[in-house]
């Protein structure tokens, strides 16, 4: 059994010469396959099992286990990739990731008891919020690949886990008609990934110390909190009208809103590509007074965004019609027109990604310049709106009123994160050049 161990976690080790190549083309790998699994599952699932159970699979999975995702995260991803001093062992994080995730799972279970679903619809969703909890629990172990330069680790984790629990979670749907049955797989399937890509990989690195003390923990959530609660708030504002839908209309309309929402994804993973390269630039720029280098970097990047969405809102509206009756077409008769009605929606949520994704880097902006604060002030106005403004659309236009709110929320909110970014910024050249 060790032998076989050893040969699995040296082939997933890998030894050529080339890790930093291994790091960029795994990682890449590993986003891609997450964000296409989350873009295509819950069409699918409408595809093989009906309008009905896609819309409980879409916000079990996309909307309520992805907010429980988060909890289980924490936001630590960040704190424990740059923590190079090694303030906390590995095994503290993985320590606090259990009671995280032990947290998450209550959070859910709360909700559900609440949320007066059917004993199936409520089953169903609670199996989907453990799949993403463990999703969140595997995160501590790639987190500390990268942390001891292993990114390449990370992103086979990502990539093979989400292959082999959405294949199982498929294979079994398709094969038994019972979503209830493929969730209870997939969730098999995603721990049995994370024990063959994760733990069984960490030790191999001499870095990761699994010791720990329960002292510990409380520092690490206090170092974490604040970005934990402004990351939780963004989620939630994000989601507030696929949360509105689910509470005021049938699982049916919650499906078609994901299929809608489903470029959404796509925009933020082509951000994430633009932002993500120039983070460190703009750090260094900022950090060395090289005040005209940044502002000229964070003008160049927010016209590109810019244009990126232009592009995109063009063509929702020009191609959005036929692209939503090939959807309609692939789902099957029993769908006609069921999406090509809400190409005005369609484009709306279009649009409101493109604000979210300019939101995005001013985000980034806003941590580089250390404004905190700020982050999370706005993250606190803009979900009390959210908490009012997309019940109420939807409840007097439905989806189309869902779309506008989510359109409303998105540029309301990038206009405080752009505006509150450059008067910062401001205000932190003019306190440099003071001293």
């Amino acid at each position: 059994m060790s032998h076989i161990l050893s040969r699995w976690t040296s082939l997933l080790m890998g030894n050529g010469p080339h890790r930093e190549k291994q790091n960029i083309v795994w990682n890449m790998a590993g986003s891609f396959c997450y964000a296409f699994a989350s873009m295509v599952l819950a069409f699918l699932v409408m595809r093989i099992a009906g309008e009905e159970q896609g819309g409980v699979f879409a916000f079990g999975y996309s909307t309520l286990g992805q907010q429980m995702f988060i909890v289980a995260y924490f936001g630590l991803r960040p704190f424990q990739i740059t923590d190079g001093r090694g303030e906390y062992r590995f095994g503290d994080y993985l320590h606090h990731r259990l009671l995280t995730c032990a947290a998450a799972l209550a959070l859910g279970v709360v909700y559900l008891l609440l949320s007066g679903y059917s004993r199936e619809k409520a089953a169903v969703v609670f199996l989907l919020v453990c799949y993403k909890v463990i999703d969140g629990f595997a995160d501590v172990y790639e987190s500390e690949f990268q942390r001891q330069g292993h990114l390449h680790l990370t992103g086979k984790s990502n990539a093979f886990r989400t292959i082999l629990s959405v294949t199982v979670f498929l294979t079994t749907l398709t094969l038994t008609q019972s979503l209830m049955a493929a969730c209870m797989a997939a969730v098999a399937a995603q721990a049995a990934g994370v024990l063959a890509f994760d733990v069984v990989m960490i030790r191999r690195l001499p870095g990761a110390d699994m010791d720990w003390e329960w002292k510990r923990m409380r520092p690490l959530t206090g170092a974490a909190a604040l970005l934990f609660v402004s990351v939780f708030l963004d989620f939630y504002i994000f989601s507030a009208a696929k949360y509105a839908i689910d509470a005021n209309m049938d699982d049916a309309a919650s499906g078609y809103f994901n299929m809608i929402f489903m470029p959404t994804s796509v925009i933020n993973l082509a951000a994430g590509f633009v932002i993500r390269p120039v983070l460190t630039r703009l750090t260094g720029y900022w950090t060395e007074n090289k005040f005209e280098a940044f502002k000229k970097t964070l003008l160049r990047i927010s016209g590109l965004i810019g244009a990126l969405s232009l592009l995109a809102v063009g063509l929702a509206w020009f191609l959005g019609r036929p692209v939503l009756g090939i959807l309609e077409t692939l789902l099957g008769e029993a769908y006609a027109g069921s999406l090509v009605r809400y190409h005005v929606p369609f484009v709306l949520v279009v649009l409101g990604g493109g604000f979210y994704a300019l939101l995005n880097l001013y985000y980034y902006v806003l941590v580089i310049l250390r404004r905190q604060s700020v982050i999370f002030a706005i993250y606190a106005v803009m979900t009390a709106a959210a908490v009012f403004l997309a019940p109420a659309m939807v409840r007097q236009s439905g989806i189309y009123g869902a779309a506008c709110a989510y359109l409303v929320l998105m540029a309301v909110m990038t206009a405080g994160f752009t505006g509150c970014g450059w008067l910062c910024e401001i205000r932190g050249e003019k306190a440099a050049a003071e001293t």
